[in-house]
């Protein structure tokens, strides 16, 4: 569909689900990108890392597509560009922070000149087609969070981009109060806002509060070697760990490459320049234990991360027992178990462990009802649309912006087409919002056959079946993978060679000479001994010599 004279908001990802965000908004024929992100991989996809939302309704619209602006450079707000950004052949528009991680993006696949970056400098607004669009910056848990105001002929959208409000957020400096109240003033059509923490009864809390908490706690640890597993991407915490090694008299180790490369990123736009100069593994294993502090990434139990490698004395840094870790960042839920190990691993070694639930050693990036609901009084937004939620954070965010007066609030998930203006805001279509994989080096549909017949393998295992040639009297060859028979092994292979000879005997006349109707006949004399052996319903492959 082509916008016509209207606005438009349609979710490819990121709505009914937390991360892969790419948003597009829709006017007088055009189509506006917010954000090209991705989000990882679950049990569900064995053998894949990383998931896009699928992008064909805006592919098959290349034309009518303007540019894509990006919020902030979290990866389920920029994963995906590397992999999309050259086909989708428009700008990328960023602040200088986000466009630098973009632009090493770009390097790494090798399309740094496929793709053009447009950094915005300065706050400035700046037009991309029927689209006045100004960044408006907010707190979050990386430097240059933004939200965007769009400004269209049809109202203003206020897109949050994932943000909290910190009146000591120790880097960049977010809109006041006074500020977005004027915003408000000048009229919201819809506040696009992100749900994220709208169960949270309280504020996220303060960098500046988690500064004064990790300088008490390493503090409080005088004498001992100190890690700190934080996000790579917390420019913030970066600077107040810098600042608490300064001031307590400790060198700073850094460990990740992740790491190297934010500050690096940091650093280039004008962040942590009083940053501490840091010491190589060697040197650091040489500093008397109470004078090192060691930043590492892996606090989310990654193995090849740093922390699982040092937990694993599989790295050049050690921790030995009495020393310590604090684990200044969030459990993301599914890592529970993976960092759970790493913990027990470097608990039985006698190293201590802290985190957030001990100690005000990290905050959340994202904003909790009472932040919501002082955003909600200063925009005074005509609309609510809830959004980078899971289907549970979106709606209760709706109910909770309607309590607070909002006239219209929107209960829309991907692939939905919602009209804000003009008139009354409703859904008008539906598209495909699919997933796609990065599966090895290719990218597939997420349903696709190959990721279906790898969960089939993982549950039942694979039974492979090789016929004998025409005319020959061998019995045929029979391997099974990944079924529980063990010791029965030989028994089940000697009784599904028996039962696929019997199956193969009651074929007559051209069915016995056809060979798919061999191969079926085959295939299931040995699923149904397989079955009777091992109570799996296997994969059965079967080919023929010759």
């Amino acid at each position: 569909m082509k916008p016509k004279n209207e606005l438009l908001f349609l979710a490819l990802g990121g709505s009914g689900e937390i991360g892969m965000n790419v948003n597009l908004y829709g006017c007088d024929g055009k189509w506006l990108m917010v954000d090209l992100g991705m989000t990882f991989s679950d049990p569900g996809y064995p053998g894949v890392d990383l998931v896009f939302a699928d992008l064909d309704f805006i592919e098959e619209r290349l034309d009518d597509l303007e540019a894509i602006v990006v919020t902030h450079a979290h990866e389920d707000h920029i994963g995906a560009v590397p992999y999309f950004a050259a086909d989708l052949g428009v700008p990328i528009y960023a602040t200088p922070f986000t466009a630098e991680l973009v632009r090493l993006k770009l390097e790494e696949a090798g399309i740094q000149d496929e793709v053009e970056l447009r950094i915005i400098d300065h706050l400035d607004e700046f037009q991309v087609g029927p689209f006045g669009i100004r960044y408006v910056p907010l707190a979050h848990s990386i430097a240059e969070g933004n939200a965007l105001l769009i400004d269209t002929p049809y109202g203003r959208v206020f897109h949050t981009g994932d943000w909290k409000l910190d009146s000591d957020p120790q880097v960049g400096e977010p809109a006041t109060p006074e500020e977005l109240r004027e915003i408000g003033d000048d009229g919201v059509l819809a506040l696009v806002c992100d749900s994220t923490n709208v169960f949270n009864p309280s504020a996220s809390g303060s960098e500046g509060e988690v500064r004064k908490a990790l300088e008490a706690e390493i503090a409080r640890h005088a004498g001992k070697r100190i890690l700190v597993t934080t996000f790579a991407s917390n420019v913030a915490r970066l600077q107040t760990l810098g600042r608490v090694a300064k001031e307590s008299g400790r060198t700073l180790c850094v460990a990740g490459r992740s790491l190297d490369r934010i500050i690096g990123a940091a650093q280039k736009s004008g962040y942590l320049l009083d940053f501490p100069k840091t010491v190589s593994f060697d040197e650091a294993m040489d500093i008397p234990r109470g004078e090192l502090l060691i930043v590492a990434t892996g606090g989310q139990g990654e193995p090849r991360a740093a922390l699982g490698r040092i937990a694993a004395e599989n790295h050049p840094l050690e921790l030995t027992k009495g020393d310590v870790v604090l684990f200044s960042s969030r459990q993301i839920p599914g890592n529970e178990l993976a960092i759970g190990y790493i913990m027990n691993q470097l608990a039985r070694r006698g190293i201590e462990m802290v985190t957030d639930r001990q100690e005000l050693i990290h905050v959340s990036g994202h904003p909790g009802r009472p932040e919501l609901i002082e955003l909600y009084g200063w925009l005074k937004p005509e609309i609510l649309v809830p959004v980078h939620g899971e289907t549970r954070h979106m709606m209760e965010q709706a109910r909770l912006g309607l309590e607070q007066g909002i006239p219209h609030a929107i209960d829309q998930r991907n692939g939905d087409i919602v009209r804000l203006a003009p008139g009354k805001p409703h859904k008008i279509g539906e598209t495909q919002a699919g997933r796609l994989l990065l599966d090895g080096d290719i990218i597939v549909p997420a349903d696709g056959e190959s990721i279906a017949a790898r969960r089939r393998l993982a549950a039942n295992g694979l039974v492979t079946v090789v016929l004998p040639g025409k005319g020959a009297k061998a019995a045929p060859a029979i391997s099974a993978v990944g079924l529980p028979l063990d010791e029965d092994m030989d028994d089940f292979v000697a009784e599904a060679q028996a039962d696929i000879g019997k199956a193969l005997g009651r074929l007559k006349g051209g069915r016995a000479k056809d060979r798919s109707a061999v191969h079926e006949a085959a295939r299931l004399a040995a699923r149904r001994a397989a079955r009777r052996w091992s109570g799996k319903n296997p994969q059965v492959v079967v080919m023929t010599m010759g």
